[in-house]
């Protein structure tokens, strides 16, 4: 793995418990998401909204650093650039709950990601890294709804993992895969969903 930044890093027992000050992202549309939360929300949907928003934030680090790369072109390039935006969208709509429950949702500066080395080396192999990213986040989003208690917060959820799931599919077209993928996906507890944002960090 190769250091991106100087940034200091979090680690994923920190990120569980985070706590620090912090700049809450805003995006039109993503207010109505902290409608149902509140700061009754138990310590275990609180854990899951913080480990969520680790998977957007790795999301949406490696989406802008591949189109710095200068290696993206045509519908790749256009469907990354959209990846991006959605992401932006979901970290602040997750914010906006861990927000309303009384807690400071981390941010971009708080966490040092890093990337195998030849990650973006290509436009091949930057798609075969998002792939790998958005399957977790996927997995990510379909084991907090089977975990989280607050009825509130699973409908927002829900549907950012539907968006997960269509990102997946506009990659595996450009990878020439399967866009449709299993009739049960997979899901990923909150303890592999922690041990692989751990591969991420410088």
């Amino acid at each position: 793995m190769s250091t991106i930044s100087p940034r200091q890093c979090l680690s994923r027992s920190a990120l569980l418990r985070r706590g620090g000050a912090a700049l809450l992202a805003s995006a039109a549309g993503t207010s109505w998401l902290a409608a149902g939360a509140s700061a009754a929300a138990p310590d275990g949907d609180l854990a899951y909204l913080r480990l969520l928003i680790g998977v957007e934030l790795l999301a949406a680090d490696f989406q802008s650093r591949a189109a710095a790369s200068g290696k993206l072109h045509g519908g790749a390039a256009a469907a990354l650039k959209q990846m991006r935006g959605d992401e932006n969208a979901h970290y602040a709509g997750l914010a906006q709950l861990v927000t309303a429950a009384g807690q400071v949702p981390a941010t971009a500066d708080d966490i040092d990601f890093a990337y195998p080395k030849e990650s973006f080396a290509s436009q091949s192999s930057i798609l075969r890294s998002a792939w790998s990213i958005e399957t977790l986040s996927l997995g990510a989003y379909l084991g907090a709804i089977e975990g989280l208690q607050t009825p509130e917060i699973r409908l927002p959820t829900g549907q950012i993992g539907a968006n997960e799931a269509q990102h997946l599919s506009a990659l595996a077209a450009a990878l020439g895969r399967p866009t449709i993928g299993h009739a049960f996906a997979p899901s990923l507890s909150i303890d592999d969903v922690s041990t692989a944002l751990d591969r991420y960090e410088s």
